[in-house]
């Protein structure tokens, strides 16, 4: 399905046409909202599901919604774009990465290299393209202890990630590289460090940490629950960042090589924890510790590269992003309590794992005999 509203033009000029895969997602739809806000792009969006806080037209100029596991959808999204910004993934939190990694290695390998190839059969007007990458790709070994004193970009080699999920981000890393050196492709990566802020999942189970802790944190009465001792370190990049990076790193002429894209803020998830109760006045209420996935032990971002070719890193502190995050979710909650969506806050309290299912595999072999029936 195909939507379009907006000229390709301004001020009687062409608009620069790019495609944003994937952007109909939480990254994705505000990278997408920045690019057309600036004025000067056409911005195209492909995803396979419409955004659940934005209408499409809010973040881009024409939106298809179509699969991009099937590479004629993705030469169809890509054709006549000058830049392909790479952001679609099937992913979620820890809560649904680990239980699902069979799933997500065949759906995003699918992703990545259609997305990829398809660029490189549209090189007559694509000039660059950027890929996000993760945090994920890291070694193992590299993250056992809660002081880390950040992941440099080296650390991803020798390759020992801790899930499929990190794994097919290296692979697809070292393809995008590849493409560059036998294609003239002009690669640009970014290895996201945890990306938060309004206007993304925050329950259901697919949602990352700091808006499952806001949830917590606003429904919770007697005691706050989280997975494993709360030890264990992240930082966090919120969204306006991530964007302002995303486009630093996309216009830099000589970064060829993947960047890290994240806060070197360091906390504890029990630090955390009690900067999302203290925003909502709970200070006093305990963390209650239960057994989940948990990932790494420890996790921060080394932004000396970023900083030496960019001479920018991402500024806005956690607790200031966190209040903005804060502020967005509870007024979600609020909305479904007058719409009667909900009325028991108490499901709000706690995380869940994602079981496995094939559906999204299954629906991809149902197409195929689709198409088949129709030859």
């Amino acid at each position: 399905m195909e939507k379009c509203n907006g000229e390709n033009k301004r001020e009687g000029k062409l608009k620069k046409k790019v495609a944003v895969a994937g952007g109909a997602g939480f990254i994705g739809s505000h990278l997408a909202k920045s690019l057309k806000d600036d004025g000067g792009y056409y911005v195209v969006v492909g995803d396979w599901k419409e955004n659940d806080f934005m209408h499409w037209t809010d973040f881009c100029h024409q939106f298809f919604l179509l699969d991009l596991r099937d590479m004629a959808n993705c030469i169809k999204l890509t054709e006549g774009c000058s830049e392909v910004y790479m952001l679609a993934a099937d992913m979620g939190g820890m809560g649904f990465i680990k239980s699902n990694q069979s799933v997500l290695m065949f759906n995003n390998t699918l992703i990545s290299t259609n997305m990829l190839e398809s660029a490189r059969r549209h090189l007559h007007t694509v000039n660059r393209y950027f890929y996000a990458s993760s945090a994920c790709v890291y070694n193992e070994h590299k993250q056992m202890e809660t002081t880390n004193p950040g992941l440099k970009e080296s650390d991803a080699w020798p390759a020992k990630p801790q899930d499929t999920y990190g794994l097919e981000k290296l692979y697809s890393e070292e393809m995008g590289l590849a493409y560059m050196r036998d294609f003239g492709l002009q690669f640009r990566c970014a290895r996201f460090h945890n990306v938060y802020g309004p206007k993304g999942s925050w329950k259901g189970g697919r949602e990352k940490a700091p808006p499952a802790f806001c949830r917590k944190a606003i429904c919770s009465e007697t005691e706050f629950e989280m997975w494993g001792d709360g030890e264990q370190t992240r930082s966090f990049i919120y969204i306006d960042d991530c964007v302002t990076g995303i486009r630093k790193i996309m216009d830099c002429p000589d970064l060829d090589v993947p960047v890290n894209l994240g806060s070197s803020e360091m906390i504890t998830m029990n630090g955390f924890a009690k900067l999302a109760l203290d925003l909502c006045g709970k200070s006093n209420l305990p963390i209650k510790h239960i057994e989940g996935p948990v990932g790494v032990r420890g996790r921060n971002s080394d932004n000396t590269l970023i900083k030496e070719k960019l001479n920018w890193e991402p500024k806005v502190r956690l607790a200031e992003g966190m209040k903005e995050t804060m502020r967005w979710i509870k007024c979600e909650i609020e909305r479904e309590l007058e719409s009667g969506k909900v009325q028991d806050l108490s499901r709000y309290c706690s995380s869940r794992v994602v079981a496995q299912t094939t559906d999204s595999l299954d629906q991809l072999l149902v197409k195929t005999n689709e198409d088949k029936a129709s030859l």
